[in-house]
């Protein structure tokens, strides 16, 4: 038989194997107790949609725009050509701006710098809230015509310039007056020889590239 000692040593042991026991069951499977979890949701999805950014333009009729070459231009000379720039997108947007790359002769590009005084063509856009009065270049409307980038170089137009009405509402747009001008300047051509750096019998090829930004980007609550 077994002693006191032994049945109580025993007894403690059973006690300090389930104690044991039942801590391993808590740490590795607290999955078996219950939680209760609560939900909602909206009945229908809500919608999300991202808009547009669109920048388009076209030639006003009667007038070609820009695909009409101009020619045989004199010092003094000035032509305009008309076109319609619209924000076709739905987002408003702001800092619209005009850069022109210019390929060709020198001499029409950039002014000449001392001793040279060559005069270059001049670039000049206005904008009409009227339609234009292309028979006579001029604006119809009682607040006249807008300068939105003053007469400036070619070469002044490898930066992008910036309009005086800078921002478009979505679907708004300009009915603006491109005017390419040959400064007056004198040249004299000796024996049928034209002068050195002259700005006659020269050509340039012109890209015209419109460019807007989005409008600033808001928060709103509702």
């Amino acid at each position: 038989m077994r002693s006191a000692l032994q049945r109580t040593l025993s007894s403690w042991r059973a006690m300090a194997i389930a104690f044991i026991g039942g801590v391993l069951l808590l740490v590795a499977g607290p999955s078996v107790f219950a939680s209760l979890t609560a939900q909602t949701s909206n009945a229908s999805p809500q919608t999300v949609a991202s808009g547009t950014l669109k920048l388009t333009m076209s030639a006003t009729n009667p007038s070609a725009g820009f695909s009409s070459s101009i020619t045989n231009m004199a010092p003094g000379d000035a032509v305009n050509r008309y076109i319609d720039l619209t924000n076709s997108g739905t987002l408003d947007s702001q800092g619209l701006t005009l850069a022109i790359a210019s390929t060709g002769t020198g001499s029409l590009i950039t002014d000449g710098v001392a001793p040279v005084t060559t005069r270059a063509l001049r670039v000049t856009v206005r904008s009409c809230v009227a339609a234009w009065n292309q028979a006579t270049g001029t604006c119809p409307d009682a607040g006249g015509a807008v300068t939105q980038i003053a007469a400036a170089p070619l070469s002044t137009f490898t930066s992008a310039q910036s309009f005086t009405d800078a921002t478009l509402a979505a679907a708004a747009g300009l009915r603006l007056q491109i005017q390419t001008a040959l400064p007056d300047q004198n040249e004299t051509v000796t024996n049928g020889t034209l002068p050195a750096n002259t700005v006659q019998n020269g050509s340039v090829g012109l890209t015209y590239t419109f460019t807007e930004i989005q409008r600033t980007a808001t928060t709103t609550n509702s």
